[in-house]
C-alpha cells in the first residue's frame, strides 16, 4: 500500500500548497492564458494522483482488476509492485476513491444540466423580447439588440451563439468600443471558457473541503475575464475595452467603496489602463514547460517499480 499512499500524499500536498502559491502571483495578471494553463495542470495532477491510487489499490484488492490493469506488462513488473501485500485496506481505499470519481462525474453532469437549463430560459426570454420576423433565420454570431434602460452586453453560447446588447449600451458605446465588447465575448466563445467554468464549479461544489478546487474556481472566473480583455485589446486597443467596461458598469456601483459581485471590474480597468509588460518569451516557455511537467510527476512516481525492473 505504500505506492497508493504516496500518491495520495502527493495529491494532498499539491492541493494544499497550490492555493497558497498561485493566487495573487504578479505574473498571472500579466499572462492570464499561461496562468489558466498552470491551474489546469495542477488540478489535473491532483486528479491523476487519485486515479492512479485507485487503480493500484483496486489491482491489489481484486485479481480481475489486476489482470486488466497489468495485462500488457511483463510478469516481473507485476511482482515489482508487490500487489499481494497491499492488505485488506486496499479494497476500501479503491472503493472510496471510486465513489469520489463517481461524485465528480455527477457534479459535472449537474453543472452542465443547470447551465443548459439557464441557457434555455435566457433564449426563451430573448425570443419573447426579440421575436423573429417571418422568414428570418437564426445566424451564428448574430447581434441582438434589446430595448433596455440599463447598459448591458452578454454572450449567449450554444449552437447559435449571440451577442445580446441593450439600446442603452448602444447609446453609451461608440463603434470601436462596441467592436471591443464583441471581440471580448468572442474570445470567451473561441477559448471555450464556459467549459473551464463548469469543470471548476463542479469540483468546488462537489469537494468544498479541498482548498485547491475552491481556488481553481475563483481563479478561473477571474482569469478568463482577463484573457478575454487581452483578446479584445490586441484588436482594438486597451483604451477601447477599458472605456467600454466603464460605460457598461459605472451605474452598477462597482466603482464605489462598497464591494459588489462585480468588484473585479475596477481592477480590470486599472490593468488595461496601466498594463504591466509581458513576460519574455523564454520565461513564458519555461513556465509552460514546468506546468506541463506537474501531471507527469504522478506518472513517474507510479512507474518507479516498473522502471527499476525494466532498467
Amino acid at each position: 500500500m505504500m505506492l497508493p499512499l504516496a500518491l495520495l500524499v502527493l495529491a494532498g500536498l499539491t492541493a494544499a500548497i497550490a492555493p497558497r502559491l498561485l493566487p495573487g502571483t504578479e505574473w498571472a495578471d500579466r499572462e492570464p492564458v499561461l496562468a489558466l494553463w498552470v491551474w489546469q495542470c495542477v488540478v489535473a495532477a491532483v486528479l491523476l494522483c487519485c486515479t492512479l491510487a485507485m487503480a493500484l489499490s483496486a489491482a491489489g484488492a481484486w485479481e480481475a482488476v489486476r489482470g486488466r490493469v497489468f495485462a500488457p506488462a511483463p510478469h516481473g513488473v507485476v511482482e515489482a509492485y508487490a500487489l499481494h501485500g497491499y492488505g485488506p485496506w486496499a479494497g476500501t481505499v479503491a472503493a472510496v476513491l471510486a465513489c469520489g470519481g463517481a461524485w465528480t462525474a455527477a457534479m459535472l453532469t449537474r453543472e452542465i444540466r443547470a447551465a443548459r437549463a439557464e441557457r434555455r430560459v435566457r433564449r426563451t426570454e430573448l425570443l419573447r423580447r426579440s421575436p423573429r420576423l417571418p422568414g428570418e433565420h437564426a445566424a451564428e454570431d448574430r447581434l441582438v439588440v434589446l430595448e433596455g434602460e440599463r447598459p448591458d452586453a452578454r454572450w449567449l453560447p450554444g449552437p447559435t451563439p449571440r451577442l445580446v446588447i441593450t439600446t442603452a449600451a448602444l447609446r453609451r458605446l461608440d463603434r470601436r468600443q462596441l467592436d471591443a465588447v464583441l471581440a471580448h465575448e468572442q474570445g470567451h466563445a473561441r477559448a471555450r471558457h464556459d467549459w473551464l467554468l463548469h469543470c471548476s464549479s463542479a469540483l468546488a461544489n462537489g469537494f468544498p473541503q479541498v482548498p485547491v478546487f475552491a481556488a481553481f474556481r475563483d481563479e478561473m472566473h477571474r482569469l478568463v475575464e482577463l484573457a478575454a480583455d487581452d483578446t479584445a485589446s490586441r484588436r482594438f486597443g486597451r483604451l477601447a475595452i477599458a472605456l467600454a467596461l466603464v460605460e457598461l458598469n459605472e451605474e452598477r456601483g462597482v466603482f464605489g467603496p462598497c464591494p459588489t459581485p462585480l468588484a473585479q471590474v475596477p481592477q480590470r480597468v486599472d490593468r488595461l489602463l496601466a498594463p504591466a509588460p509581458r513576460l519574455s518569451p523564454g520565461h513564458r516557455l519555461r513556465l509552460t514547460a514546468a506546468a506541463a511537467l506537474v501531471p507527469v510527476v504522478p506518472l513517474l512516481v507510479t512507474g518507479v517499480p516498473a522502471l527499476s525492473v525494466l532498467g
